[in-house]
């Protein structure tokens, strides 16, 4: 996962006590092997691990922090993806998103868009190259497009009535900038502000109450076991989309073990003084979902700490080992 600066997309605190739940075999060594390895990280740290019950195997359920409410960055792409193939939700979508050009220009250029490389590409791309590129590349020019075709007021109304409470999004990732650096315009900040804002200081946490990209471990599991199996949508063909797309997560290669389809988008940030990390998912190996979400939020003085990032990465990996393990 790409550690991002403040042209990305995530406060910290002392950690609380875990609480879990686990039923099954070797539960007691997947409690201490999954919480273990996060132990002595920075910041706040939220976890959550569910495993639903099946016909041969008891329910899983692990937490931690679950429900507090953290910066969890550009894994709030995954809410603007289902709310906007919601919108398109039919037997069609797939030839939808392929026809439905959107409009590739200053309005929605964004800095940490490596992939449609603002200011040198214009012109139109179709929705579904956007939808791509706002997941595999985590592009936040594409995630402009695409939230600005689903609106933010829309994607708000989900979340809402899907009883995300803890979850937020903001009007684009370009008003996100802009509050952070204070602008008093940040709703109609331009990419001439933004560009000419690059040296300029951070003034405002990541995490507020105004622009921000937030979620908590209960929400985003919750979100995820429910958008994958196609709670949110009316028709198949819409469900075989979203997981599509949501298969291409920038994460997935990095932190994921091989061997269960993965459905994934991660999320970080680097500025001074704040960083946080986040890697929601859902798994099926072994004939078997389980449902995951970990995020991590501190505060280092530098504008990158990448030995936590290391020391983040490296747990993730051995928690979802393990998990992977147990599960088969």
């Amino acid at each position: 996962m790409r550690t991002l600066s403040r042209r990305g997309i995530i406060g910290g605190g002392a950690a609380a006590p875990f609480a879990v739940q686990a039923r099954g075999g070797g539960e007691e060594g997947l409690r201490r092997r999954v919480l273990g390895a996060f132990r002595g990280l920075p910041g706040t740290r939220a976890l959550k691990l569910w495993a639903p019950a099946t016909a041969s195997e008891p329910e899983i359920l692990i937490t931690e922090n679950a429900d507090q409410q953290l910066f969890i960055g550009s894994a709030i792409k995954a809410f603007i993806l289902c709310e906007r193939l919601r919108q398109l939700d039919g037997p069609e979508v797939a030839t939808k998103l392929t026809g439905n050009p959107l409009a590739l220009d200053e309005s929605v250029w964004s800095v940490d868009s490596t992939i449609l490389n603002p200011p040198n590409l214009t012109g139109t791309i179709s929705e579904r190259t956007a939808m791509e590129a706002m997941i595999l590349h985590s592009d936040n020019t594409a995630t402009d497009m695409v939230m600005r075709a689903a609106g933010p007021a829309k994607v708000r109304e989900f979340l809402a009535a899907a009883n995300l409470a803890d979850s937020a999004v903001p009007e684009s990732t370009r008003s996100f900038f802009g509050y952070l650096l204070g602008a008093p315009d940040y709703l109609t900040f331009t990419w001439a502000e933004l560009v000419a804002s690059a040296d300029k200081t951070i003034v405002n946490s990541p995490l507020n109450e105004v622009q921000t990209l937030a979620s908590s471990a209960d929400d985003l599991v919750s979100f995820y076991a429910r958008s994958v199996q196609g709670e949110f949508f009316r028709n198949p063909e819409t469900l075989t989309q979203y997981r599509n797309v949501l298969a291409l997560g920038d994460v997935i290669r990095i932190a994921f073990p091989l061997g269960g389809s993965v459905f994934a988008k991660g999320g970080s940030i680097d500025v001074a003084g704040f960083h946080g990390l986040c890697v929601p998912a859902a798994v099926f190996i072994n004939r078997r979902w389980f449902y995951f979400a970990a995020t991590i939020n501190w505060y280092a003085k530098a504008e990158t700490d990448p030995a936590t990032v290391g020391r983040y990465l490296a747990a993730l990996q051995a928690a979802l080992g393990a998990i992977y393990d147990e599960i088969r």
